[in-house]
C-alpha cells in the first residue's frame, strides 16, 4: 500500500491567509465616485463667487453712474440748458435763472412731458429764455441744438439741468458736441421712478457709447 504524503506544515501550525490587495483604480482615466462627487460642489462655489463679484461690480457702477454721480456748477456760467424728462426740472432751471446764475436759459420742450405750443417759462428780468423742440427729440438732439447755440453766441460754459440717472449720459452727449465746460445740476424727482429710470439709463448709456459714438 502506497503511503500518503505528509502535510508540508507542521502539526498544530495554522497557515495565515494572504492579505488582500486594494482594488486598483481603473486605467480608463475615471476617478472613483467619491472624487467625482467633489467636483460639482467646487464648480458651484466658483460660479457663486463669480456671480457675487459681478453683482457687486454692477451695484458699484450703478451707484457711481446713475445714483450719486458728481454734479454741481460754479457761481455763474454762460447758459443754463434744461433737458427734457421726468423730475422737477423746470422749477430747478427757473430757480437758477432767478438767481442770475447765467444770462441765458435754454429749455427743451419736445416730449410727452410738454405740450407743443405751450409757454415753456415766464419772463425773467435780465435773462434771455430760449425754448426749442429738438430734432430728434432725444438727449442727443438737445445736445446738438445747445452746441449750435453755443457756437453762435460764443459760450464757454453751460450747466445742464437733468436728473441723477441721466447725469452721466447728458454730460457725455454734451461734451461730444461742445468743447467748453459742462456742468450738471440734478433736479429732484419721485422715488418710485428710480428703478425704471436706472434701467433705462443703463441701456441708453450703452447705446450712446457703442452705437452712437459721435455728436
Amino acid at each position: 500500500m502506497t503511503p500518503l504524503p505528509e502535510p508540508s506544515g507542521r502539526v498544530g501550525e495554522s497557515v495565515s491567509p494572504r492579505p488582500e490587495r486594494p482594488p486598483a483604480e481603473p486605467h480608463n482615466g475615471h476617478k472613483p465616485p467619491a472624487a467625482r462627487q467633489r467636483r460639482p460642489g467646487r464648480r458651484w462655489r466658483l460660479l457663486i463667487a463669480g456671480a457675487s463679484l459681478a453683482l457687486a461690480a454692477l451695484a458699484v457702477a450703478t451707484a457711481r453712474l446713475f445714483v450719486w454721480p458728481p454734479h454741481g456748477m460754479p457761481a455763474r456760467v454762460d447758459a443754463i440748458v434744461m433737458l427734457n424728462g421726468p423730475g422737477n426740472r423746470l422749477d430747478t432751471a427757473l430757480k437758477l435763472a432767478w438767481e442770475h446764475r447765467a444770462p441765458v436759459v435754454v429749455i427743451s420742450q419736445s416730449s410727452p412731458f410738454w405740450g407743443h405750443g405751450s409757454i415753456c417759462a415766464p419772463k425773467i428780468p435780465g435773462v434771455r429764455v430760449i425754448c426749442f423742440d429738438p430734432n430728434p427729440a432725444t438727449t442727443r438732439g438737445e445736445a446738438e441744438f445747445a452746441a449750435r447755440l453755443a457756437k453762435r453766441y460764443h459760450w464757454h460754459s453751460v450747466a445742464l439741468v437733468a436728473t441723477a440717472p441721466q447725469d452721466t449720459r447728458a454730460r457725455l452727449r454734451m461734451r461730444r458736441c461742445f468743447q467748453g465746460k459742462v456742468y450738471v445740476v440734478n433736479a429732484p424727482f419721485t422715488t418710485y421712478q428710480w428703478p425704471a429710470e436706472v434701467v433705462y439709463e443703463w441701456a441708453a448709456t450703452v447705446k450712446a457709447i457703442v452705437l452712437q459714438p459721435a455728436c
